[in-house]
């Protein structure tokens, strides 16, 4: 490897590795993972400069190499079920149907965690009552009647806060929504 190939390496490296780092770990759980799949990265992209033909686009290249090591590593490990989560068989099958299924392969487990992920963190973002509101009535069924009857709380506060929190996901959750549409758009 030359000089001038080992400076645009360093350089390349310096300038990717922050954003690539953050993408990595926005989607990955475990931090040392996040980290040994960025290593791989990098050192691929050094492995790279020495293909008869080098890598043009390198920053898209860096991401999309990092986007298949994460696919890879949901392939090796099975990936966690909401249902080992919840207590209720009745909810774990409500969920389930809601999420990508883990059978559908790499891309749906890794999409199936992450949106675990983004969901758990947006809901325990929410102030309790909404929060309660919002599980109690989506995810628990309970109607706001039943609910009113059992808290003591009025109905109309009730629709009022599962409305804020709903409001609250769609915009927390617009994000990983985009980016999942733009994914299957570009493959």
């Amino acid at each position: 490897m030359t000089a001038e190939q080992e400076r645009r390496i360093s350089a390349e490296i310096v300038r990717a590795s922050p954003r690539l780092r953050s993408f990595v770990r926005r989607r990955v759980r475990d931090a040392a993972d996040a980290e040994d799949i960025l290593q791989d990265v990098l050192a691929e992209l050094v492995e790279s400069y020495r293909l008869p033909r080098p890598v043009e686009e390198v920053g898209a290249w860096l991401f999309r190499v990092a986007r298949n090591r994460i696919v890879d590593s949901f392939r090796k490990k099975r990936p966690e079920a909401f249902g080992d989560l919840v207590d209720d068989p009745e909810e774990r099958v409500r969920f389930e149907e809601l999420l990508p299924s883990p059978d559908a392969g790499p891309e749906a487990a890794y999409a199936r965690v992450v949106l675990m992920e983004e969901l758990e963190a947006a809901l325990a973002e929410l102030p309790p009552e909404q929060r309660d509101a919002f599980i109690a009535n989506e995810i628990d069924g309970e109607s706001f009647k039943d609910m009113a009857a059992r808290t003591g709380v009025p109905l109309n506060t009730l629709l009022a806060r599962k409305r804020y929190a709903v409001l609250h996901l769609r915009e927390r959750l617009r994000e990983i929504r985009d980016e999942f549409r733009q994914t299957g758009e570009s493959t």
